[in-house]
């Protein structure tokens, strides 16, 4: 496939919002693919070069592509940059520059290669070779094309899907509907790399998914929690079960092997570590590294926990955006002597060759505990009760608490590993029904979709309020407009934050109502954690609920958009306070 065919695709599908048209489009992208190519296409049609889990990034900024827009057009950058400013878009203005009469036919395979060694070129001059290797590729295409690639390495795509639609187009690809989705999620989880996922369709088709195993270095999708009211009911749906701490810190994914290959090197093995949403941040744990490879007590494993600051002095454990500040990209090293982690492993996914997601839980927790010895250090077994008792549950549950944990998560005896899911196999317990007056359950992780401009006071911040939604399906629903609740520094930091990924249209994902339509648009990149009093009914936002007296409690950054709450849950929470 000619990238000048593929640029045609991303038109198409720039200029839709309807989820299941998207769809469509691509599926019969898919289908005209071949097996050689569909990962490339599937990549670039997110966005990116590889799966979420690979990190290829650019490093390549606005300021450097006016350079390549410059370059490749022969226009000066001053030029590139007012109509920048007029635009609001740099693929845009690539292609409104673009007036090539013959651009070569370059192939899919071909541009990649080309976009793959601009990524990778690193050292001394690297920023002038990205420059001009980028500028001699707009060099050879078309117009069209041209205003993709500028997008691409910008991370500003806006095809307005994510992983999850291009399953759904699997699906519409092989049997012209969704009636294969979730088996084709379910290999998904397990090995989270949407290209595989494709050369195996087209190369075996859907009987091709069902041998694919848990392979070292690549993420699994977490196991998620549900929500249960009380500890009567968490007994009664899940009978005998596992009560552990639930910790406030960040969701890691441990890979450990001794001779796994072109994995990250420690002392004595190789490791990566994953977040929740599949970023490899493996350089930015270096204890957590080398502890693996002393502390572990297996020739390869991969083990799921959650990894928390604690004060070197006291002993105590450290709030959530404490122990964030770990994720970082300099000083790595100092800031690891100033917050040191400990990782406390709660489930183990894979051992010496074993998948082990289908095994009951007490038996991954008997190999758990044969593989962390009792005396580790960095590398710790959660610790956790086994109880069918609702006093006893409760009891755990306030014993975490006064330690300043979130609470405790409860886990279904002998229910397999879920990958993704969010079932009744686990639940968490952090809040009970009747407490705070009968108010909400939890809080919700709400996407910052646009913001407003301040006035008196909130002008010195340059917002007064913002605009916050969750998701369905792959659309987010305005849920509440919150201007009260934030402290001064929390202001800055929104409007900091919002300032960097501003757009100047509304993004296609998004259903806002007319007369909630924020001075300022958001991509969808931010993801927030907010408290309320209760939800309520409403008939101005697009979700149908709204939040009463909201306010901010953290930045989530361990997150990502598709992790926010979905309607569905925030419908259950609804149902939960009454």
């Amino acid at each position: 496939m000619t990238f000048k065919k593929l640029a045609t695709y991303f038109s198409q599908l720039e200029k839709t919002s309807s989820r299941l048209r998207i769809t469509e489009i691509l599926a019969d992208l898919l289908k005209q693919t071949d097996q050689n190519e569909t990962d490339k296409v599937c990549y670039l049609s997110l966005g990116r070069l590889g799966p979420l889990y690979a990190g290829i990034e650019f490093n390549l900024a606005e300021k450097m592509m006016l350079r390549v827009i410059s370059q490749a057009y022969g226009i000066s950058e001053e030029k590139a940059k007012k109509e920048y400013k007029k635009i609001g878009d740099l693929g845009e203005v690539a292609a409104k520059f673009d007036k090539r009469e013959k651009p070569k036919p370059l192939t899919v395979n071909q541009v990649y290669e080309r976009l793959e060694q601009i990524a990778q070129d690193s050292g001394e001059g690297s920023v002038e070779r990205k420059i001009s290797n980028l500028a001699g590729l707009l060099g050879d295409l078309d117009a069209e094309s041209s205003k993709y690639i500028v997008r691409i390495p910008l991370g500003r795509l806006r095809l307005g899907f994510s992983d999850l639609t291009v399953l759904d187009a699997f699906s519409w690809m092989v049997a012209g509907d969704k009636s294969k989705r979730q088996e084709i999620e379910e290999a998904y989880n397990n090995r989270a790399d949407v290209g595989q996922i494709a050369q195996i369709i087209k190369s075996k088709g859907l009987r091709g998914l069902r041998s694919l195993k848990v392979q070292l270095g690549v993420p699994i999708m977490p196991a998620l929690c549900q929500r249960l009211p009380t500890a009567e009911e968490m007994v009664e749906k899940l009978g005998k079960m596992a009560v552990e701490p639930k910790y406030d810190g960040q969701r890691l994914q441990a890979h450990y092997g001794i001779k796994t290959r072109g994995v990250y090197l420690s002392h004595t093995g190789c490791v990566k570590i994953f977040t929740r949403n599949l970023e490899n941040v493996t350089h930015m744990f270096p204890d957590i590294v080398e502890a693996l490879g002393k502390e572990v007590k297996a020739k390869e494993v991969i083990l799921d926990g959650e990894a928390i600051g604690f004060d070197p002095k006291t002993g105590k454990f450290l709030p959530f955006q404490e122990t964030m500040k770990r994720k970082r990209k300099y000083e790595i090293r100092r800031k690891a002597k100033e917050i040191p982690l400990k990782f406390f492993c709660f489930d183990i996914l894979y051992k010496d060759g074993r998948d082990l997601l289908k095994r009951p839980f007490n038996k991954r927790r008997e190999i758990l505990e044969k593989v962390l010895p009792s005396a580790n250090k960095t590398v710790v077994l959660s610790p956790q009760i086994v109880t069918n008792n609702p006093q006893e549950l409760r009891k755990y549950h306030d014993e975490q608490i006064k330690k300043g944990l979130e609470g405790v998560v409860v886990k279904k005896w002998q229910a397999p590993y879920d990958p993704g899911r969010r079932g009744y196999t686990w639940v968490k317990f952090k809040q009970e029904k009747g407490k705070k007056g009968g108010g909400l359950a939890d809080t919700l992780d709400c996407v910052v979709m646009g913001y407003y401009k301040g006035k008196g006071k909130r002008a010195e911040f340059g917002i007064g309020a913002f605009l916050v939604g969750v998701r369905k399906e792959g659309q987010f629903l305005t849920i509440s407009k919150i201007g009260t609740g934030l402290s001064d520094e929390q202001w800055r930091e929104m409007y900091k934050r919002c300032e960097k990924v501003k757009t100047g249209e509304k993004p296609k994902q998004y259903q806002v109502a007319k007369d909630l339509t924020p001075d300022i648009w958001c991509q969808p990149k931010i993801v927030v954690e907010i408290e309320a009093d209760n939800i309520t009914k409403s008939p101005i936002h697009t979700a149908q609920y709204a939040l009463r007296f909201p306010r901010l409690v953290r930045f989530r950054d361990d997150k990502s958009p598709e992790e926010a709450t979905s309607l569905r849950e925030a419908e259950k929470l609804y149902k939960l306070q009454k």
